[in-house]
């Protein structure tokens, strides 16, 4: 993969990511482009979401390093942010002449369910064929009660969760 490659599939998941980028970002780095494998792309993204920052954005920064070390690092990067940025900046102008209308914020409501089941349904999916053992769901089910029940902050998720992960995931392969 050369560079300009790396930059316009980058671009390509910016942009037609818009509102839900992760999904479309395993889509092409996995099946599309098949950078990475499903595991690979599984972990790179999971280190990426313990990051600060966005998730996917600190994965095209490890991605784009494997790849082309640190000119691979930027190409992605600005390859994942350049288009969004631009329609980011086209919508901020029409929300500021026209953001007081009604039918505007149906819009943002409607457009907000549609990225959570984005999400809902890319985490289904790789779940799907990655297939964890049942102890490692649980973990995930755990993260997800402590986050949205509870709502604990991500990195008091991470820093008890991760470690009990981390040790049945050894415990697995030790047996």
């Amino acid at each position: 993969m050369r560079l300009g490659e790396l930059f316009l599939g980058y671009a390509k998941i910016g942009l037609l990511g818009f509102g839900g980028v992760a999904a479309i970002a395993r889509h092409v780095i996995v099946e599309e482009r098949k950078w990475l494998s499903e595991r690979d792309y599984a972990e790179v993204l999971g280190l990426g979401q313990v990051l600060p920052g966005p998730n996917v954005g600190n994965a095209a920064v490890m991605i784009g390093r494997r790849f082309h070390g640190f000119a691979g690092a930027v190409t992605a990067t600005a390859g994942l942010y350049s288009g969004p940025l631009a329609i980011l900046v086209l919508l901020a102008v029409f929300y500021d002449h026209f953001g007081q209308e009604p039918g505007v914020a149906s819009f943002m409501r409607g457009v907000a369910a549609a990225a959570a089941g984005m999400v809902i349904g890319m985490a289904v999916k790789m779940a799907d064929k990655l297939r964890p053992p049942i102890e490692l769901i649980g973990v995930g089910l755990l993260s997800l009660v402590a986050g949205a029940w509870l709502r604990l902050p991500l990195p008091l998720i991470v820093l008890i969760l991760a470690p009990l992960g981390i040790w049945l995931s050894l415990r697995r392969h030790a047996a």
